[in-house]
């Protein structure tokens, strides 16, 4: 739970003082023996811990999981495989698996998405990373809106978009080959881009390097650059900066 959330239930009653006081002089962290989950994320950072599913062990990504949804009531995963998915389904019914995105995930019904995400991809095979970015948003409380196929050789469909781009409160950029959407939008935009290079390319691509150097190396302002293929990334700080937006706002 929440600490809002605690104290919310403290005043209507529904939860007692000392119930409340149990909770929150709990240690903060559980160790499962081969992991020890960080309980007192959210409470630090303003958001809980999320599994990174790929290469964990059947026994371990399930406990783990378990584990989390019993202590926040929604659980996050990122990288999950079809195969982990149907296994994390067997113990709890209620996930939801995503394969594009690969994202795995038992979220809390009627969750509201407040300010605006804008998730941009360069072409359709940038989509996957750019799924992984807006679902991560979108747990972690924004609402996204996507445009998808919107790269620097057709540079009309970004234009034609213009206006959904620039009221966002912040901009995903996703792209391959040599990597340019992020600075085409940058230019275009008076609130923050996050550069997200992707693998997807020719040789000289060299597996998302390219990408990575020109977002890096970009001329327009106010560009950030994570690593590459690294949507989750790109999601997660898109979410801090939408909630300091919404904050500015008094939202």
């Amino acid at each position: 739970m929440k600490t809002h959330e605690i104290l919310e239930r403290v005043r209507q009653g529904t939860l007692s003082v000392e119930e409340a006081e149990r909770y929150f002089r709990r240690k903060p962290i559980e160790d499962l023996g081969f992991a020890r989950l960080d309980t007192h994320r959210e409470t630090r950072s303003g958001f809980p811990e999320v599994v990174y599913c790929a290469g964990k062990a059947d026994e371990h990504l399930t406990r783990i999981f378990q584990a989390l949804y019993e202590e926040n009531g929604e659980v996050l995963g990122t990288r999950a495989s079809a195969e982990q998915a149907r296994l994390i389904q067997e113990a709890l019914p209620q996930a939801e698996y995503e394969p594009l995105s690969r994202i795995l995930k038992i979220e809390r019904p009627g969750k509201r998405r407040t300010g605006c995400v804008c998730v941009c991809t360069a072409g359709t095979a940038d989509i996957p990373v750019g799924e992984e970015a807006a679902r991560t948003a979108e747990f972690f409380g924004c609402h996204v809106e996507r445009l998808y196929d919107v790269g620097v050789s057709g540079l009309h469909r970004l234009l034609s978009a213009l206006e959904t781009v620039q009221a966002a409160n912040c901009v995903i950029a996703a792209a391959g080959m040599e990597g340019a959407l992020a600075s085409v939008i940058g230019g275009l935009v008076s609130h923050p881009v996050i550069a997200v290079p992707t693998s997807i390319g020719y040789g000289a691509n060299f597996g998302g390097l390219s990408a990575l150097l020109t977002m890096v190396n970009s001329c327009a302002n106010g560009v950030a650059v994570v690593n590459i293929d690294n949507g989750y990334g790109a999601g997660y700080l898109a979410a801090q900066i939408n909630r300091l937006a919404q904050r500015q706002e008094g939202v």
